[in-house]
């Protein structure tokens, strides 16, 4: 118990987070860290790894999230943030078939069930080893350390103060890279805080200081997952509940609540 509610707080923090420096790093609202497909690069390589039994999760997921970065950080050389927005969730959509591609063909059904479990974000720590979780720990500590190092730049930059160099970008990506690792390949995919948590926080507190949305996200993305598994723990009503479906539905009311303030400001 005490290590999912671990990965509980990880995840809260490290999606948002993430999320939080793909919007700014491209000055873009929908910037998030599946949108360019790092999430499903993850769960890809978390396939590869339960399927063939080559490496552990989280070496699958690293590498296959490091080569889908620096295919993003090419693509951003030849075009525009625009662009680049619509390529990464192009492109996340064929990774996803290439991950449904090597769940289809599992060698056999525990493999596939092994996968589909902890694909259900439930915490529940699915063919997890010690090594995992600490090379995990090890990728967030380095992931948020670099967060916080690059926020004043990062925050200046959203602001039109200063343009960051394609070198310095390509550093930012690698580190966020390390965050999404570290929560998807243990947790499985989550959706929801790390697009919809940041765009609340920028739209309840009106700062363009990334650190003050580190800390309202980074809290409201954890509270929002620990109410979840909660939920799908104790409150399921006798039926498996996943908790990226569960989130979803409890998050409803944020979203309208988004929406709802975007457009009375709007008007």
């Amino acid at each position: 118990m005490l290590l999912s509610l671990l990965y509980v707080l990880v995840a809260g923090i490290a999606l948002p987070v993430g999320g939080l420096q793909m919007q700014y790093l491209w000055r873009n609202q929908l910037g998030d860290v599946y949108s360019l497909g790092l999430g499903s690069a993850a769960c890809l390589g978390a396939a590869i790894a339960t399927m063939s039994g080559w490496c552990t999760l989280t070496v699958g997921s690293f590498i296959c999230t490091l080569v889908c970065t620096l295919i993003c950080f090419v693509v951003t050389l030849v075009v525009s943030t625009r662009n680049l927005i619509t390529f990464g969730i192009i492109f996340g959509t064929f990774i996803g078939s290439l991950c449904t591609i090597v769940v289809t063909n599992a060698p056999n059904g525990d493999l596939l069930k092994q996968y589909y479990l902890w694909g259900a974000a439930n915490f529940k720590l699915e063919a997890v080893t010690g090594s995992d979780i600490i090379f995990s720990l090890a990728l967030f500590v380095l992931g948020l350390a670099s967060a916080l190092v690059c926020a004043e730049k990062l925050t200046r930059h959203q602001k039109g103060e200063i343009e960051l160099s394609r070198a310095y970008k390509a550093g930012c990506m690698l580190m966020v890279m390390f965050l999404v690792t570290a929560a998807v390949s243990i947790c499985g995919t989550i959706g929801f805080i790390s697009l919809g948590v940041p765009n609340i926080s920028r739209t309840v507190c009106k700062t363009d200081n990334i650190l003050k949305h580190y800390l309202i996200s980074g809290a409201m993305g954890t509270g929002l997952l620990l109410v979840t598994f909660l939920v799908v723990e104790y409150c399921n009503f006798g039926i498996y509940l996943p908790v990226s479906a569960t989130m979803a539905i409890i998050a409803l009311p944020l979203m309208l609540f988004l929406f709802g303030k975007g457009r009375n400001e709007a008007a």
